[in-house]
């Protein structure tokens, strides 16, 4: 006798919960970040983690996916007390980012360093690290050696997606690499596959590769950044694959194109891909979060939804916001650990 399919569900740091639940949506951010290529710009304080949360829960939001990969100060033990507290809901993420980010032995600790290179062999430990991570826990797999842990006390939670990247207009070793781990982790899965795009470019590349030789559905696909290159060609060639697209600012990094957004949106809404498009804040510095005097998680609600409604009406806008999200990060789980 076949079991049957389990119902569609988002899977936050706190447990697995309905689509319908989360509310307004923040699809792509950060509470938690750290790269050597982000010196002194660390997001590592729990404290101003949890202002920002409340920040942003004050401005009406519900839930926030959180696009930290593995090896970048994820905290992962921190986010369960943090949904708890402020009372917004935190999907973590697994995966890698671009090799620039890491030190070379926790790349070779991942079984990633061949891949950044072009000399290494199979994807198969990589893969199996994205699925502990989704399945078991954040810290669970066997070669983990505490990637943002700390002496908090709680289990370890579940990641709800997949993050990769892609280069600048074009694909690395690294990135192929590390893509067609998640492709894997993703058929283990369904785990949907969220994808920096460098400065908003190379989506052709990333669908052919995830989508045509790795088999990913274009609708288990975030494509990262599209604000960052207002390209509307490009644009509306990743929609009509099927794939999300995720505008995520504004922020200090990302001003120079954030008053392209509604026109943007309003393009693609205008073409019938409404229902592809997701928005987020991408706070990816200390100086970036509202509590500090940045833009923040707050300001995507409080000031760019008031103007977004006027491009584009408060009906679309709401989809954006809830609808969208609900069905991009929900999943009927597959393999050990599903709900």
């Amino acid at each position: 006798m076949v079991s049957a399919r389990p119902e569609p569900a988002v899977r936050t740091v706190t447990g697995d919960v309905s689509p319908a639940s989360l509310g307004l949506c923040n699809a792509h951010d950060h509470l938690f970040l750290r790269s050597p290529q982000l010196p002194g710009q660390e997001l590592d304080d729990p404290g101003a983690a949890a202002a920002e949360l409340r920040a942003f829960r004050e401005a009406g939001g519900g839930t926030v996916i959180q696009w930290t990969p593995y090896g970048m100060g994820r905290r992962a033990r921190e986010l369960p007390r943090l949904a708890e507290e402020s009372g917004v809901r935190i999907v973590a993420a697994t995966g890698l980012h671009q090799a620039v980010h890491y030190a070379p032995e926790a790349l070779e600790r991942v079984g990633a360093k061949g891949g950044a290179n072009g000399s290494g062999g199979g994807s198969a430990d990589l893969a199996a690290l994205f699925v502990a991570e989704l399945t078991t826990g954040i810290g669970s797999w066997s070669g983990d050696r505490g990637d943002g842990r700390t002496d908090a006390a709680g289990a370890d939670p579940r990641a709800g997606m997949i993050k990769v990247a892609g280069g600048f207009h074009g694909l690395d070793a690294h990135a192929r690499y590390t893509m067609a781990a998640a492709a894997e982790a993703h058929h283990a899965t369904g785990a949907p596959i969220g994808v920096h795009l460098e400065l908003g470019t190379g989506a052709q590349d990333v669908l052919d590769l995830l989508c045509g030789t790795l088999a990913v559905p274009p609708r288990r696909v975030v494509l990262g950044h599209l604000n960052r290159s207002p390209d509307l060609v490009t644009h509306r060639s990743a929609a009509a694959a099927g794939a999300y697209l995720a505008f995520d600012g504004p922020s200090r990094a990302h001003h120079a194109t954030d008053w392209r957004l509604p026109d943007a949106l309003a393009a693609l809404a205008d073409a019938g891909y409404g229902d592809r498009l997701l928005l987020g804040g991408d706070t990816t510095t200390a100086a970036a979060r509202s509590v500090s005097g940045g833009p923040g998680m707050p300001h995507l609600l409080r000031r760019l939804r008031p103007r977004l409604e006027l491009a584009l009406g408060a009906e679309l806008v709401r989809h954006l916001f809830t609808t969208n999200p609900a069905r991009a990060f929900a999943v009927a789980w597959e393999g050990a650990g599903s709900a």
